[in-house]
């Protein structure tokens, strides 16, 4: 009863909203959704190990909710996360254009394996899609990204489909478990979880049948990353320590080193996030040793690892462990190298404004979500933990400044 219950309710509330208005906060949601399971807030704190003033304050919206804690209450609830998110902001999404080619990349999935192909350009050409691919996600163009990637996945598939030989073949495999990869990415920074799910499924077949093993390693930490949202951390510990051993014996080239230095990150946000502080920071020591072997970002099995994503990482730890005041300071100060990716960047200020909230500096948390909105519009835009923020700010600044009114409805807010 859940899952349908809260969901019906959400839709007769927002239905009676104007689209700026129609978002409820988590913290409405979070109310809702235990209120519709019979539980008090008492019993709800119990059941996801938080306390009780948090899940109060967070209901209140006196707190941003932690992604640990959606999680936490999400799985208390026996509850999707996307739920308490309220993601994906169709309406933010439908002003903006909408996702072309969703749709079809809905039905590619459905295909199973039985997909349809397409007739195949080149494997050169073919290998520059996937580049060019990458190369908006990372500068913050998933929508444009997104709405043709249907055709390349079936293009790839076709590829597979005529190669003459088996290294072709192999190599096929290996460009098809790119192009689900980076869907997955994409997928899961709009909120799609299932689809995100479905396509680290197909990424993981994919690499098995290609002509490079790392992948299987890559395939361990994407999947590592869906877990967070579900709470399930062990597991997700026991995927980072399955990348490392995939890793173990190989040689020391870039690949290598990008994918153990990630593996790392992944490790420590995980383990932060489960309550092992002590784990985390051995985490993001290892990770740093990589960081100055490789000495600058590494584009390689799409990490975007080096030195500068370390940095950001040990901040996030640091919010992440409970500790806002440290990673407000160290995030401020930290000078993020010109190589880190605009998304990674805009996710680092979007972290740092969290913190300054926690520590009760709201003026210094709405300067972090101007810089990721400078750094990472599409990001910032559709994340829902800038929202959260952007909310915790306007209740504090609403009467100083009309900067935090500004934002908001830029957000499609309405406090």
């Amino acid at each position: 009863m859940g899952t349908y219950a809260v969901a019906a309710v959400v839709q007769r509330q927002e239905a009676n909203m104007p689209p700026a208005a129609s978002g409820l906060t988590i913290g409405e949601r979070v109310a809702m959704a235990r209120k519709v399971a019979g539980l008090n807030q008492h019993a709800l704190a119990q059941r996801a190990s938080y306390s009780t003033s948090m899940v109060r304050a967070v209901e209140q919206g006196r707190e941003p909710a932690s992604p640990a804690f959606v999680a936490a209450v999400a799985r208390a609830l026996n509850i999707e996360t996307e739920e308490l998110y309220g993601q994906p902001y169709r309406d933010l999404l439908e002003d903006d254009g909408g996702i072309s080619g969703l749709a079809e990349l809905r039905t590619l999935f459905a295909e199973g394996t039985y997909v349809s192909p397409l007739e195949p350009e080149s494997f050169e050409d073919l290998t520059s899609a996937i580049n060019s691919v990458r190369k908006n996600r990372r500068t913050d163009r998933a929508r444009q990204a997104l709405s043709s990637m249907h055709i390349l996945l079936r293009q790839i598939y076709g590829a597979i489909e005529v190669a003459p030989t088996q290294a072709e073949k192999e190599y096929g495999f290996t460009l098809l478990a790119q192009g689900y990869a980076n869907t997955a990415q994409m997928m899961y920074r709009f909120g799609w979880l299932t689809l995100a799910t479905q396509a680290v499924d197909r990424m993981e077949a994919a690499a098995a049948q290609s002509d490079d093993p790392l992948l299987l390693a890559h395939a361990a930490q994407q999947r590592s990353l869906l877990l967070m949202s579900y709470a399930a951390y062990e597991t997700g510990e026991r995927l980072v320590e399955r990348s490392l051993n995939v890793l173990d014996g190989k040689t020391d080239n870039e690949g290598v080193l990008a994918l153990r230095g990630a593996a790392h990150l992944r490790g420590a946000i995980i383990s932060a996030r489960h309550g092992k502080s002590d784990r985390a920071r051995e985490h993001i020591k290892e990770a740093r040793k990589f960081g100055v072997l490789i000495g600058r970002q590494s584009d390689a099995y799409d990490t975007s690892f080096g030195p500068g994503n370390v940095e950001i990482h040990d901040t996030a730890v640091s919010l992440e462990i409970g500790d806002p005041g440290r990673a407000a300071r160290d995030g401020s100060a930290l000078r993020i190298p010109p190589d880190v990716t605009a998304t990674r960047a805009g996710h680092h200020w979007q972290d740092v404004a969290r913190a300054w909230v926690l520590s009760g500096e709201h003026s210094k948390a709405l300067q972090a979500l101007d810089k990721a909105r400078r750094v990472a519009p599409q990001q910032t835009r559709y994340h829902p933990q800038v929202h959260e923020t952007a909310r915790a700010i306007a209740l504090a600044e609403r009467r100083k400044s009309d900067s935090i009114a500004n934002f908001t409805a830029w957000l499609g807010l309405k406090v």
